[in-house]
């Protein structure tokens, strides 16, 4: 493989954190980010704790641990953002993948941007970590997996094959994608933003933060996070930590971060190990995390690191 699953895994999350920090307004007050972090927590906490996706689970999860979590405002990338947990879960297996994502999405009433916009994103996640993400042949294929739909998402990522086939340019995306209030238009730009930056994660969430004219026009900001969100989620699972620099990490120090973000995305990296020696059917809680901090806590007992490689299909848990 050419990175570890973990760190893929890791990128992916890391991607989308940084994406949501480098977006938001530095004049406002803005809790997207921790509550991106806060989301990705209950998902793989769940997935840990049961082996499986079981959507009671999740909720009660939600109540007792973060009730004052709003999952509805923003609804897109908060709902992207919680199965990607899943995408990496079932991620071997595209009619599993299918399936249990469109089992997370009831708790977003199955609505339908947001049910083609989380199969598009965890279908070119699966791609990346199983290593068979071809860009000639990713959008057919995203639609093909999103089957039929009533929105204009595949007809949105059927112009974005031909903008990408052109070789247009980043302001001649962002005005064709920006013609219409479209939530379809955002996610066919962060994968525009993806794909013709595929081995640059700096470059690719760069040029998806690059919206001040058009994209945060009267949007309060959403739409430039909903796009560099995406965007480094995808180029996070695909270049992995390793595309990751140095000095953007340095964004996500405690001086940089209220406390709520630090610690649930502390969380999430810790918790990473575990999901992927859950998936691979390695894992004993003797050797992972005994107890999950709670809100407000970073440091975890004493415990050995495992860590766990596998080649797609070699090690799995199904």
């Amino acid at each position: 493989m050419r990175y570890p699953l973990v760190n893929r895994y890791k990128g992916t999350l890391l991607g989308a954190l940084l994406g949501a920090v480098l977006a938001k307004d530095a004049n406002q007050h803005d809790y997207f980010g921790s509550d991106v972090s806060k989301i990705a927590v209950l998902s793989a906490q769940s997935l840990i704790e049961l082996g499986k996706l079981d959507i009671n689970n999740w909720l009660e999860a939600h109540q007792t641990k973060y009730p004052h979590l709003d999952i509805i405002d923003g609804v897109l990338p908060k709902a992207i953002i919680a199965t990607l947990p899943v995408a990496l879960f079932f991620h071997e297996n595209p009619a599993n993948l299918r399936q249990n994502l469109l089992d997370m999405l009831q708790i977003w009433k199955n609505d339908p941007i947001v049910r083609d916009g989380t199969l598009a994103v965890g279908y070119a996640i699966a791609q990346c970590f199983t290593e068979k993400l071809h860009p000639q042949t990713l959008i057919p294929e995203i639609i093909a997996f999103i089957g039929e739909t009533s929105t204009l998402l595949p007809q949105k990522l059927l112009k974005l094959n031909n903008i990408l086939d052109k070789g247009v340019g980043l302001e001649s995306a962002q005005a064709e994608f920006s013609r219409q209030d479209e939530p379809s238009n955002l996610i066919a730009m962060a994968f525009y933003c993806f794909l013709s930056t595929l081995e640059d994660l700096p470059v690719a969430v760069l040029r998806a933060n690059h919206q001040d004219n058009i994209w945060r026009r009267e949007t309060e900001n959403l739409d430039s996070q909903i796009i560099t969100t995406i965007t480094g989620a995808l180029s996070g699972a695909y270049n992995s930590t390793a595309g990751i620099p140095v000095k953007w990490r340095v964004l996500l120090c405690p001086t940089n971060l209220a406390s709520g973000e630090l610690t649930n995305f502390s969380q999430v990296l810790e918790l990473a190990d575990a999901l992927v020696a859950v998936w691979s059917g390695v894992y004993d809680p003797a050797l992972h995390l005994k107890d999950y901090p709670e809100e407000g806590c970073v440091r975890y007992e004493e415990q050995a690191q495992l860590c766990v490689f596998a080649s797609p299909r070699i090690i799995q848990s199904r």
